[in-house]
């Protein structure tokens, strides 16, 4: 997997995280003509069956017969760029008091807690992505707090829309617009990746072993995420689930 930083989080074990050069023009999947009436009684996977257009938010079970994958959104509380540089020690030790976690050092890595992830965006730019209780609040005291310590701190709530994209094939979905490796052994837990889905930028965490994915895009380009992992998800059969917090 080649990566590459992206311009802009967590006590614990930092993991990889970057972003890629697509090498050549990828096709999403046609449409699907197969739309599925029911779900099997039992899935927990979706609440209700439904024969919409691919593409649709509304929660339900589209595409292909049977549940490949499973799309929604995550919904983020507060998103903030922290900014500085690692040589010097005030910075990184005050946002850790600050914010409650080690910024990750390594290029292309993760670190979470139980109410923040912290991505590597560049060697001196991260993202922090709260949880709804989180010690991501006082906004302007922690900027002026990290200022006072050679660092700068910008809230970046409103600029990105996530997507959680789970399952069995969660990987092969990703694969039809991105040009990383999603190999486990490429593409571990933990992993954080800056590349492109189509013609957007994107920033992609390995969140668990399912395996489930989060991307994050631009907020003016929601849509046209959304559409395209709708289209490339119709031929394993999907499932929209409600909007959950990210984590």
């Amino acid at each position: 997997m080649r990566l590459r930083s992206w311009p802009t989080v967590a006590r614990g074990t930092a993991r990889r995280c970057g972003l890629s050069r697509r090498s050549r023009t990828r096709e999403f999947a046609s449409r699907s003509a197969r739309r599925a009436s029911s779900i099997r009684t039992g899935s927990g996977c979706v609440p209700e069956a439904h024969d919409g257009p691919i593409g649709s938010t509304r929660p339900g079970h589209y595409g292909a017969a049977g549940i490949g994958v499973a799309l929604a959104e995550a919904t983020i509380t507060l998103a903030w760029n922290v900014q500085g540089d690692l040589a010097g020690p005030a910075f990184v030790e005050e946002a850790r008091r600050l914010f409650d976690v080690a910024l990750p050092l390594a290029p292309n890595t993760t670190a979470r807690t139980g109410a923040v992830t912290a991505l590597w965006l560049g060697p001196a730019s991260w993202l922090l992505v709260a949880r709804a209780a989180s010690p991501l609040v006082d906004y302007a005291a922690k900027r002026d707090a990290l200022n006072a310590a050679g660092g700068a701190l910008f809230d970046v709530s409103a600029s990105r829309v996530a997507w959680t994209v789970s399952g069995p094939h969660a990987a092969d979905v990703l694969a039809k617009g991105c040009p990383l490796d999603f190999h486990p052994r490429a593409f571990a837990t933990g992993t954080g990746a800056q590349s492109v889905f189509g013609h957007v930028n994107v920033l992609i965490d390995k969140r668990d072993d399912d395996p489930t994915f989060t991307v994050m895009v631009a907020r003016s380009f929601a849509r046209d995420v959304w559409h395209a992992f709708c289209e490339a998800a119709a031929q394993y059969g999907y499932g929209v689930l409600p909007p959950a917090p990210f984590r």
